[in-house]
């Protein structure tokens, strides 16, 4: 099991250009089983969940062919016919997203048996709002030996779909099913985040009508059938936010390229809150500390526009080494805190109490052996890494290869002393 080891101290001083976003390139592959003809994907990331997803789509009839474009990576992703309506578990479980492939099985052949995903380490995090988003257009659900049946023997009819929270994942999954429904489909307390515009502007590009993507009233007027399109995945807020605070914690300047500084205006105000110089550019920002202590602020996580949760971790490991201390309330999932004990391993004085971690500042991390324990969780580590004396190794990194593309090349070519060892047993 590979793992990746730190010798901290190192200022990083460099450029770092941002990859396509996993969590909308995902929800955009599950798109091309709306149909037959090709949809290719540009600034496509290469991780291990979109390999994941895009083996699941093969066994479901995809054909899926990755190339070095002029723009860089791409992926062509086409549905002729659907050989399997069948998404079985050892598929699923590998990546929660990939259960957003039932709606689009569903409004192409009308039926589907799909796998529910299981646990997950940082929460329940169920699907009860995915199902019911369906049954709202008329899907008939049973649930049996932990898979989906799903069925709509009159097609997928449009109706009012009104959330009782602000679900990413139920929101991008009902505008997946409704663009094929009967009929107008009107979402209530639709999610906001960016990645609904992104994917509500590949979907149009390819012949559906949604409007309001990315407020909380999204509107869907059915249409018959989709076809090809050529669409760009929009820049990784995740990994923005993520280099924005490595640069933070270890010091220097570091201009983070190909993105949007806006998609993370929460996670920059706060930073400049810390002390952390922050100057947006048209295509990115750059990010500058040069020597002096950070100062302790308080984040409660929040869904978009607020604090995203999944640059909670890596804030904390920020913190550890603030002036003072520092409340992080985390508010979108339990058991969201698992990085604690391994950044306390690094010497962070850390003391979590349900939702709630309270991080006083230490004036040195230093490095040891850490376990990751989610995708998040993982980089945060790093980003400890980076400052702590001497080297800290990192266990467990497949999380890592998850969500973040080429993380060792492109923190080493801002000066970074960080390599990835290949296979061997992790340090438990």
């Amino acid at each position: 099991m590979d793992r990746i080891a730190i010798i901290g101290g190192a200022r990083l001083e460099g450029e770092i250009p941002i990859s396509g976003a996993k969590n909308s390139a995902i929800k955009l592959m599950a798109a091309s089983l709306l149909t037959e003809d090709a949809l290719r994907l540009t600034n496509m990331p290469r991780l291990a969940d979109t390999r994941f997803l895009g083996k699941l789509l093969e066994r479901l009839g995809t054909e899926v062919v990755e190339s070095e474009g002029a723009d860089g990576p791409e992926t062509l992703l086409r549905t002729r016919e659907i050989v399997s309506a069948i998404a079985p578990y050892d598929l699923v479980r590998q990546m929660r997203a990939s259960f957003n492939v039932l709606g689009p099985l569903l409004a192409r052949t009308g039926q589907a048996k799909v796998s529910l995903p299981g646990g997950c380490t940082i929460g329940a995090r169920p699907v009860d709002l995915h199902l019911q988003a369906l049954e709202a257009l008329g899907v008939q659900i049973d649930l049996h030996e932990g898979y989906v049946y799903a069925q709509a023997p009159r097609g997928l009819q449009g109706g009012p779909i009104d959330f009782p929270i602000a679900s990413v994942g139920a929101t991008e999954h009902a505008m997946l099913a409704a663009v094929l429904a009967q009929g107008d489909t009107v979402i209530t307390n639709a999610a906001r985040e960016p990645e609904m515009i992104d994917l509500a502007d590949c979907l149009n590009k390819m012949g559906a009508k949604v409007s309001g993507a990315g407020t909380a009233t999204i509107h869907i007027e059915g249409v018959s059938r989709l076809h090809g399109a050529t669409h760009a995945v929009m820049p990784d807020r995740i990994e923005t936010g993520t280099y924005a605070l490595a640069a933070a914690m270890a010091g220097g300047e570091v201009r983070l390229t190909r993105t949007r500084s806006d998609f993370i205006q929460a996670l920059l105000d706060k930073l400049s809150e810390a002390g952390v110089e922050v100057t947006p550019h048209n295509d990115g920002l750059t990010v500058k500390r040069n020597g002096a202590r950070l100062r302790a602020v308080e984040v409660d996580t929040a869904a978009y526009p607020g604090f995203a949760t999944d640059l909670q971790a890596q804030f904390m490991a920020l913190m550890t080494l603030a002036d003072g201390e520092s409340v992080i309330r985390e508010t979108i999932f339990e058991n969201r805190f698992m990085h604690a004990p391994e950044l306390s391993r690094l010497g962070a004085d850390i003391t979590v109490s349900g939702g709630e971690a309270r991080v006083r500042g230490v004036d040195a991390l230093e490095g040891a052996q850490v376990m990751a324990t989610d995708l998040r969780a993982s980089v945060s580590l790093v980003i400890a890494g980076l400052a702590a004396r001497g080297e800290t190794m990192v266990n467990r990194v497949y999380h890592l290869d998850r969500g973040f593309e080429r993380l060792e090349e492109k923190l080493s070519a801002c000066g970074a002393q960080i390599r990835r060892i290949s296979g061997g047993g992790d340090e438990e």
